[in-house]
């Protein structure tokens, strides 16, 4: 009962809502990348997560997640964050996202 009335006063889901991944928002286009927000529905917060995406010059369609741990009460206030975040990150990554990374990199 607590839990659902907290929930309620804190911006939480109301009826109909799902736990886990959401419906992906409309792209917004940024310095030649679509950003995507796709929030996780967690306990009626929203995790700040989703995708950026590059068409390159051959066609080929570049793609990285973008998860972060901030937990917001509003998918609106969700998808804001989210490109605000993937905004400053593509300023201070650029292409460099869409290489592999060496700690992943096997060692044989």
């Amino acid at each position: 009962m607590f839990k659902k009335l907290f929930s309620g006063l804190l911006g939480g889901a109301g009826a109909g809502a799902s736990e886990g991944a959401t419906k992906a928002a409309e792209p917004v286009e940024y310095k030649e990348y679509l950003i995507v927000s796709q929030p996780d529905n967690q306990s009626g917060q929203f995790r700040v997560s989703g995708w950026i995406r590059k068409l390159d010059g051959e066609g080929v369609t570049h793609e990285h997640r973008f998860e972060r741990s901030d937990m917001l009460p509003g998918r609106e206030a969700c998808d804001a964050m989210m490109v605000a975040k993937a905004q400053r990150f593509i300023d201070e990554v650029g292409e460099e996202m869409f290489t592999a990374d060496p700690r992943n990199a096997s060692d044989t």
